[in-house]
């Protein structure tokens, strides 16, 4: 069955269920107490930490000093 247009997903149990007993080796019954929440939580300790976002001032300046215009292609 399709959900109606706008309707949230519906959770990735196939996923949650591969990540929590298979890469995370939990047994069944921990992993049926644990909440979304703190699956994620778990999971995220295993995944490389992301750099912050690059803040717009940074990113102007870059643009600025590397435009991306005609006169880049010229070289």
């Amino acid at each position: 069955m399709t959900p109606p247009p706008g309707a949230p997903a519906p959770f990735p149990w196939e996923e949650a269920m591969g990540a929590g007993l298979g890469l995370l080796r939990l047994p069944a019954d921990q992993f049926w107490r644990l909440t979304p929440r703190e699956l994620a939580a778990a999971l995220g300790a295993l995944a490389p930490k992301r750099a912050a976002p690059l803040p717009r001032a940074r990113l102007d300046a870059l643009m600025a000093r590397f435009p991306d215009g005609a006169e880049r292609r010229q070289t």
